[in-house]
């Protein structure tokens, strides 16, 4: 069961650095628009993470739910030491990605924010005016008051 855990745990620290490597990846392709690439990257990346979790049910399922640091703890300190540096180098992976991860999320939040406002402004002047209220002078004015105005004329 020990060789299973390390060897889970090394899949695992070299999974996460790819993950992490793949997110940078995307992180550059964002900034450079690359519509096709960061879609690409996104099915990889979706993969790698479905496959991160598999193993680390694997895990949970052969220490019938204890953790791996508990499981580490009731080893001789030979065997247990190099399942805490797997440990420690698994959870440095993961926060690694999850920071990239955020910084992607947050770019591609921006550059939806920066697409729709575009969009809308080029929407604003391509929609024409509207025109159905006559003015004083005869004809259409082509802006309505929003505002409440006296009303002026003869009795």
């Amino acid at each position: 069961m020990y060789t299973l855990i390390h060897a889970s745990l090394a899949r695992q620290e070299k999974a996460l650095g790819l993950l992490r490597d793949l997110l940078e990846e995307e992180y550059r392709a964002l900034l450079a628009r690359g519509t096709d690439t960061v879609v690409a990257l996104e099915f990889s990346v979706q993969e790698l993470v479905r496959q991160l979790a598999v193993e680390k049910d694997m895990v949970i399922r052969f220490l019938g739910g204890t953790r791996v640091a508990d499981y580490a703890d009731m080893l001789e300190e030979e065997r247990a030491e190099p399942l805490r540096d797997l440990l420690a180098a698994v959870d440095a992976g993961e926060q690694g990605a999850a920071r990239q991860a955020a910084r992607n999320s947050q770019l591609s939040l921006a550059l939806l924010d920066q697409s729709s406002r575009t969009l809308q402004a080029l929407t604003s002047k391509a929609v024409p005016p509207a025109a159905d209220v006559y003015g004083r002078r005869g004809g259409m004015r082509t802006r309505v008051r929003p505002d409440a105005a006296l009303i002026s004329g003869r009795l």
